[in-house]
């Protein structure tokens, strides 16, 4: 559905995007995942056609969105993060006219004005002016306006950007609905929700791609995927020293703000593919050591995200 081929944006004095190369493929749903300033909204506006490329090449559904822009954007239902709205409209006028301008015709306008208004929640509020709407249903009525010409790639850039949690699951809950039936690309800073409704992430980091991946593979490779956490009573010496002699532990460290009551925590980094917790047990068990915790720790996507982008 995406190709995207050494795609490269400079501006005066320096590179927002450089020679990035990804394909999104037809039922796919994508968090597009980086800090500020990393590229992704430059990326989003180009696949887009909101900006031309300096370099490199991007095709929506076969069409070359720089050459053949008008057939690649009737393709794309697009969100941008500030949703630009016409205030003075009702918010069945607003879908109307702009299901007009995308080149919907007589009664096929009301049957995906009425459909997007279902779907995203809206009829409830049709004949309310959109300078009235809360943060909430502005933020639905531009979801409802980049789908009311039923495209086959959805967009969305920070769909849930001021939604309070109760909003956040309303969104997360339509989105999963219409992967069943849209490629979707997402760009968010709330990673929970990428772990929640994305079967894969890609990360750009100062204009450049450094990962792609499932969240579980990216999860599974992180520094942080091979550690243990246990806590013990034991001295911080004895413990760190008693840990480092077993099979398969890299590394034991107290931490020296974890001591309480006698009780000891370690920090403690494994070798890649090992898991010494009977040992860990065993050991305690033969010291007299009493053990209240013994933890493999999972890395998160915010893991992943933060080891990537402090990389350099």
């Amino acid at each position: 559905m995406i190709e995207v081929q050494h795609l490269t944006k400079r501006f005066v004095g320096r590179t927002a995007v450089d020679d990035v190369s990804f394909e999104v493929g037809k039922g796919e749903v994508v968090g597009f995942l980086g800090p500020n300033g990393a590229g992704k909204s430059t990326t989003m506006r180009m696949l887009t056609g909101y900006l031309p490329a300096t370099m490199g090449t991007a095709r929506v559904a076969g069409h070359d969105v720089f050459s053949d822009s008008i057939r690649a954007r009737r393709e794309i239902g697009y969100m941008p993060e500030s949703v630009p709205l016409y205030d003075e409209m009702r918010v069945v006028e607003y879908l109307n006219f702009r299901a007009a301008l995308k080149g919907l015709r007589g009664r096929a306008v009301k049957e995906n004005v009425g459909r997007v208004m279902d779907l995203t929640g809206l009829k409830d509020v049709q004949r309310k002016i959109v300078a009235s709407l809360s943060k909430g249903y502005r933020q639905r009525l531009g979801l409802a306006d980049a789908l009311v010409h039923r495209p086959r790639l959805l967009i969305l850039d920070e769909p849930t950007n001021g939604l309070d949690p109760n909003q956040i699951r309303q969104v997360r809950s339509l989105i999963a609905q219409l992967s069943t039936e849209h490629t979707i690309l997402i760009s968010t800073h709330i990673l929970t929700e990428v772990e929640m409704v994305c079967r894969r992430v890609i990360i750009i980091h100062r204009g450049k791609i450094r990962a792609d991946d499932t969240p579980e593979n990216l999860a599974r490779s992180s520094r942080s995927a091979g550690m243990l956490t246990v806590e013990m009573k034991a001295s911080a010496e004895e413990g760190s020293e008693a840990l480092q002699g077993l099979a398969g532990i890299r590394r034991a460290t107290a931490v020296p703000s974890a001591a309480n009551g006698g009780w000891q925590q370690f920090e403690v980094k494994l070798d890649t593919g090992a898991d010494p917790r009977e040992e860990i047990a065993e050991l305690t068990r033969g010291r007299g050591w009493p053990l209240r915790e013994l933890r493999a720790n999972q890395a998160t996507l915010e893991d992943v995200f933060v080891e990537i982008t402090q990389r350099d």
